[in-house]
């Protein structure tokens, strides 16, 4: 199982809308076909598996991340090709939670006569479709924010200077997580001070959609990132700039995508349903303050990852999130950290949010 879980984490980011999957065939103790999900459309990590092994899959056993599935989409079902190859056991990471599929694999499997065992590594194979089940169950895409900041909290100085709070390790970090999210997201404010290219610098890496939110469309059509990178840039907007800035960034290259706000929701919500429409399933969230308050006040974001670098910037720096309306502490969001890590000079939180004000995203 581990070996398919590795094989499986190829995936990451090249599979949305569908998950990241892994397999392997295993007869007499050793693995004779590999497979993983490589892009949506293309097979399943389970069919790869069974034609890496060929005949020597019968009677063997099929180590599988996730439960096959029974569902006709843009491949056929996998159960029936599992149970056409003649495996005699499998072994599940976790079950599909598609409603349309949850536990239904695994049962047809046993009535074919097939031992099936599941729950293997659990943790690790929910950690790898973590950004396919909450669409599937929340409707929105999992959502990571990245913030790196000085140790008093300020992600640039009084003038501006943001460059580079954090050292190279911690930012080679945030390529690998660029290689493996569906999305980048940062806010107009972000775009127009730094002119990123919200690029993964990885060798044989790829770059994840990239995406700003930026209600007034005040995105340059010289932007860096408008002429570089290997993936589309889509600007996301309320509906309330003008139709000119509109076509000039459409004629510049940039999707724009109204996303008009909900009466009974956060515009952040909006956008979230709207991306996942659009087959996203991750995203990392990059900044800045602005975007950053408004993911955490909508209780928004599932993994909080914080760099701290050893230096101090003082009161009159950029702070690492802009005010969120917070007047009593048992209003505030407390987060559980969850690891910690020594990045280069600088260290890695990572947190979970637990329940906000009394709602779960």
């Amino acid at each position: 199982m581990a070996c398919a879980l590795e094989l499986g984490r190829r995936g990451l980011g090249r599979t949305h809308p569908t998950p990241a999957v892994g397999a392997v065939v295993v007869r007499a103790g050793q693995i004779v076909g590999r497979g993983w999900h490589t892009r949506a459309g293309e097979a399943h990590a389970e069919i790869v598996a069974l034609r890496d092994a060929g005949p020597r899959a019968r009677g063997a056993t099929l180590y599988c991340t996730l439960e096959p599935c029974t569902i006709e989409g843009r491949t056929p079902p996998c159960v029936g090709a599992v149970i056409a190859a003649g495996v005699r056991r499998i072994v599940v990471g976790t079950i599909d939670p598609h409603p349309r599929v949850r536990g239904r694999g695994l049962r047809a499997l046993r009535a074919a006569g097939i031992a099936v065992a599941s729950g293997v590594e659990e943790g690790a194979a929910r950690e790898l479709i973590r950004g396919f089940a909450s669409v599937v169950t929340r409707g929105r895409p999992w959502v990571r924010l990245k913030l790196g900041a000085s140790l008093d909290g300020r992600i640039a100085t009084r003038s501006g200077e943001a460059r580079w709070v954090t050292g190279a390790a911690a930012r080679a970090r945030v390529h690998v997580w660029r290689d493996e999210f569906d999305g980048v997201v940062v806010g107009s404010g972000t775009a127009l001070a730094d002119d990123p290219l919200l690029t993964c610098r990885r060798r044989s890496g790829r770059d994840p959609v990239r995406i700003v939110l930026d209600r007034r469309l005040r995105l340059p059509v010289g932007a860096r990132m408008m002429g570089e990178g290997r993936s589309p840039v889509w600007v996301v907007t309320d509906g309330s700039a003008s139709s000119a800035r509109h076509r000039r960034l459409e004629k510049a290259g940039a999707h724009v995508l109204v996303v008009r706000p909900a009466r009974t929701a956060p515009w952040i919500d909006t956008v979230l349903g709207e991306l996942a429409r659009r087959g996203l399933t991750s995203l990392l969230v990059e900044g800045g303050a602005g975007i950053a308050a408004a993911f955490v006040a909508a209780s928004r974001v599932d993994e909080l990852a914080l760099f701290l670098a050893p230096l101090l910037i003082g009161a009159d720096g950029v702070p690492i999130i802009e005010a969120m309306g917070v007047t009593r502490l048992s209003d505030a969001p407390r987060l559980g950290c969850v690891a910690t890590e020594r990045i280069g000079s600088d260290v890695l939180l990572s947190f979970e949010q637990p329940t906000l004000r009394g709602r779960r995203a």
